[in-house]
């Protein structure tokens, strides 16, 4: 079993669900398209999943690859292939079908709760997960319910926040692959995001909050891969 997983940036890696691959003994095919690798047939692999970054899904014209990805994405929604889109990937994923991207109301960096609806509660991928979810958010753009889709996921400052495309095709808006050591890894990289926020403060305490947490991440997002498997085996 091999699963494709497009990275958009070094420091938003595949983290746990990384992790979660190597244990069960499948293959990971990370292509890095920001860097200039070209993006295989999705076809050739079990399942795919889009990894979030900084770029807007618009900006094609300061990110070509973007291009590239929505062709793949639309590749595999085309021939069934499996997909799990994060953050930036559920957006992507969002306009491959004809969605809506746009800026949230607010800018979501740190851990909120997601509440299921009631066909999230029936789904698949959060079978054993409970009624909400607590998750890591870094986001200021949001996606549209694409025509077709079911909503599974929603929040008080993000509407949107999951959702299901025909049998097996994902968008996530929060982070259930991220890592104590992402988080650190981020709040470097994306500082002056926080200043601009006038969140630099914050920093450490999000960093401690993950560290914190790590185990009921690395729990919740153990299961949401477990029962993606099993989707992609469907």
């Amino acid at each position: 079993m091999a699963f494709l997983v497009l990275q958009q940036i070094e420091c938003e890696h595949a983290g746990l669900l990384g992790d979660f691959l190597r244990e069960k003994g499948i293959s990971a095919h990370t292509v890095k398209p920001h860097l200039g690798d070209a993006i295989p047939d999705p076809k050739r692999y079990e399942a795919m999943v889009v990894l979030g970054g900084p770029p807007n899904v618009y900006q094609v014209d300061e990110y070509p690859f973007l291009a590239e990805e929505d062709t793949a994405i639309k590749r595999a929604v085309e021939t069934d292939v499996p997909l799990l889109g994060i953050c930036l990937g559920g957006q992507l994923l969002a306009k491959a079908l004809g969605a809506g991207v746009s800026q949230n109301p607010v800018k979501e960096i740190g851990f909120y709760r997601v509440d299921l609806t009631d066909e999230g509660l029936e789904d698949k991928l959060f079978s054993r997960c409970g009624t909400y979810l607590d998750v890591f958010q870094w986001h200021g753009d949001t996606f549209e319910i694409p025509e077709g889709a079911v909503k599974l996921a929603g929040s008080r400052l993000c509407a949107n926040q999951a959702f299901l495309y025909g049998r097996r095709a994902y968008g996530l808006q929060f982070h259930v692959e991220v890592t104590p050591a992402m988080v650190a890894s981020w709040v470097r990289e994306y500082r002056d995001e926080l200043a601009s926020l006038g969140m630099a403060g914050e920093a450490p305490a999000l960093v401690r909050k993950a560290e914190c947490e790590g185990a009921d991440l690395k729990r919740l997002a153990y299961r949401m891969f477990e029962n993606f498997i099993s989707i992609s085996g469907s």
